[in-house]
């Protein structure tokens, strides 16, 4: 069974639900994954089907390894590759599609991304500081401070809260109800906000909850 799908940020809306109450929505349209490869624990060491989606139609804008790699699965180049482990790869034909169907209306799910990237930031906008004075003669307004400690250890202190790059980085937002999904048009409707901007790669996964023995 496959738990797991790759697909496109449209933008947000709000739905009405029945009792009356008015949700935010997030759409997202899910790129068909075609089955490029399926990877067996007898040659691989574990159960997997490799994805491709974003068909390419330029075979030049691929390297060598990675066009050579798709015409021995089908001919169709693809930009984005991705693996889905699975139970069982035998109920799986190299050029199958995976689409919208395998998700619920109803089901929780957690979706993963990458957070809008606010370029290098200072420690205001990054972490929050108060800053300095805004007064006439403060030399201060939007500094760290004192970074360090005086002559032991004589160094700084590792994780300090300095300015750097801000945003994109991964991130996962968990228990997201499903509210609708239209599998003609390849869209699934998400209760809630997703990571990313408009046309980002949102990973969508089901919740699968272990057994504690």
């Amino acid at each position: 069974m496959v738990n797991r799908i790759f697909c496109r940020k449209v933008g947000m809306t709000r739905y009405f639900l029945d009792e009356g109450a008015c949700v935010p929505v997030t759409i997202v349209r899910v790129e068909p994954c075609v089955v490029i490869q399926k990877k067996t624990i007898k040659k691989d060491g574990y159960e997997a089907l490799q994805v491709g989606f974003q068909e390419q139609k330029k075979e030049n804008r691929l390297n060598r390894p990675r066009s050579g790699h798709l015409k021995n699965a089908g001919g169709k180049f693809f930009t984005y590759l991705r693996e889905i482990r699975v139970d069982d790869t035998s109920g799986f034909e190299l050029g199958q599609e995976i689409k919208a169907d395998i998700f619920q209306i109803g089901e929780s799910v957690k979706a993963s991304g990458r957070s809008k990237g606010r370029g290098f930031a200072g420690v205001v906008k990054r972490w929050g500081f108060s800053g300095g004075k805004e007064t006439h003669g403060c030399m201060s307004h939007r500094v760290p401070g004192s970074i360090g400690t005086s002559a032991a250890p004589s160094r700084v202190a590792k994780g300090r809260k300095l300015p750097g790059r801000m945003g994109y980085q991964r991130m996962t937002i968990k228990n997201l109800k499903i509210l609708d999904v239209r599998p003609e048009m390849n869209i699934i409707a998400l209760k809630g906000t997703l990571p990313g901007s408009r046309n980002s790669i949102i990973e969508i996964s089901k919740i699968v909850t272990s057994k504690r023995k």
